[in-house]
């Protein structure tokens, strides 16, 4: 999908309804799917979605092209997601969850075998917390220190919940690993 960025900029600045409706068609999808991660249901992912593009577009003019558009809208669906969370009570205390596992961090789990939306469904059965800082620390590619900063809690707190999700996650791809290899031997 080929656009002019700085048209399109421009035009949804001078608020231009169809260089609006551009924007959303070019990053709506890949925003949707951010959203989603965050949420447990579509309907909030939904949500977050329509909330994020209604301040893009409100503050487009604040846009100075320091990074591509793509990341600046980006990290407003982020942000937007991490505000409905809180607004929903949907986030567990992450401190009251705190813990250490040095052995998590030596853990090492395949992902071969595994599709994409199946691991989001994973992820998206995770705890709230854990579910949280495993999306930004993993997939958006956030420091533990801007986590802590990003969601209130310690750095030691972000930390101990990517290792308490990756370690929910390890076992969940454990536990579907052994059922499909089940499934193939009953099958054989």
């Amino acid at each position: 999908m080929t656009f002019d960025e700085k048209e399109l900029i421009n035009g949804c600045q001078a608020q231009d309804r169809a260089a609006q409706k551009r924007l959303y068609d070019v990053f709506g999808g890949k925003m949707y799917a951010i959203s989603l991660r965050y949420t447990k249901n579509r309907d909030d992912a939904q949500d977050i979605l329509q909330d994020a593009f209604i301040k893009v577009y409100e503050h487009i003019h604040s846009f100075r092209g320091e990074s591509p558009l793509e990341f600046w809208i980006r990290s407003i669906v982020v942000n937007t997601a991490l505000k409905h969370l809180k607004k929903q009570k949907n986030m567990v205390d992450l401190d009251e969850v705190y813990r250490t596992d040095k052995d998590i961090e030596n853990a090492e789990q395949s992902l071969a075998g595994f599709q994409w939306q199946q691991l989001m469904e994973f992820i998206r059965e995770l705890p709230a917390g854990c579910q949280t800082v495993f999306n930004l620390f993993a997939i958006e590619g956030y420091k533990h220190q801007e986590i802590a900063e990003m969601l209130n809690i310690s750095e030691g707190t972000s930390k101990s919940q990517f290792a308490r999700a990756r370690t929910l996650l390890q076992q969940k791809l454990n536990k579907e690993h052994r059922f499909d290899n089940e499934s193939i031997k009953r099958q054989s």
